[in-house]
């Protein structure tokens, strides 16, 4: 992880359960004399998550439905983590292209950074979601959500003429069709020997969690339409989950002649992860 997120270190399960009761029912000893959560019950991570952000962020009001995408925390604040390394200055103004209905980059960056937020969600049930958030948290009144009502573009028709925005963050649609998803999500439970009633810890609806082509596609996209907006952002930046899409993601961002192509590489515990950003100004 980052050397500065919060989250390195194990969690202190005691402070977590005083902040959020609810989370008392998840926690066990493992084998190890830990005490931890099964990260594999999707009510576990949503009830760790409550935990976490009324515990560090004071977001006292956090709920998302079953069938949508329950975000790991720690992993969400590396990319920030680095985006605020990428931007060396304290008055940023982030634009979240697919917000979700959990909210979760405009929150941290907004409680951990004091960045300004704007966030776009194609599907209007999270959109709706996402604003409850916003209206029951006063703390993150400022923050702006925008509609996509176009699912076959992604910036377009989202950022406006007299808008800027240092950095745009985004994280893809990872598989290429629903049935990738599900059966990635079986292999996973397979290797881990789970046996949960309903395996799968993550939740996601279908633009959440898949888009025709995946995640290379989704960010070559992406990359087209950047182009039309390059003077008014600094920096585009996307995750990229597998490296294999690397190649062909760089390709298409540098047919739009940027003068700056770099990848990110983000570690989280096994997990590999990296994001690549580009910019049109020097």
């Amino acid at each position: 992880m980052h050397p500065k997120n919060p989250f390195n270190k194990d969690y202190n399960f005691d402070t977590l359960v005083a902040k959020h009761p609810p989370l008392k029912e998840f926690v066990f000893v493992n084998e190890y004399d830990n005490k931890t959560i099964k990260f594999a019950n999707n009510e576990a991570v949503k009830a760790l998550n409550t935990a976490l952000l009324k515990t560090h962020y004071n977001i006292n009001h956090w709920h998302i439905p079953d069938n949508n995408l329950c975000p790991p925390i720690p992993g969400r604040l590396d990319y920030l983590l680095h985006i605020a390394d990428l931007i060396p200055k304290p008055d940023i103004h982030l634009l979240d292209i697919g917000t979700g209905a959990n909210l979760i980059y405009p929150i941290l960056a907004n409680r951990h950074f004091n960045w300004k937020c704007t966030a776009s969600e194609v599907n209007i049930d999270s959109l709706n979601n996402a604003q409850k958030i916003i209206n029951k948290n006063n703390s993150l009144k400022d923050i702006e959500l925008r509609h996509q009502q176009f699912k076959s573009h992604i910036l377009e028709h989202i950022i406006q003429p007299t808008d800027f925005f240092d950095v745009v963050v985004c994280n893809p649609p990872f598989f290429k069709t629903r049935t990738d998803a599900e059966q990635n999500n079986k292999r996973k439970f397979e290797n881990l020997q789970l046996s949960e009633a309903n395996p799968q810890n993550f939740g996601g609806l279908s633009n959440e969690l898949w888009y025709k082509g995946g995640e290379g596609a989704f960010v070559q996209k992406m990359a087209e339409e950047s182009l039309q907006f390059k003077d008014q952002v600094h920096w585009f930046t996307a995750i990229v989950s597998q490296k294999e899409n690397l190649k062909n993601i760089k390709r298409a961002i540098n047919k739009t002649k940027p003068t700056q192509v770099k990848i990110v590489e983000m570690e989280q515990g096994n997990k590999q992860s990296r994001f690549i950003a580009w910019t049109f100004r020097d």
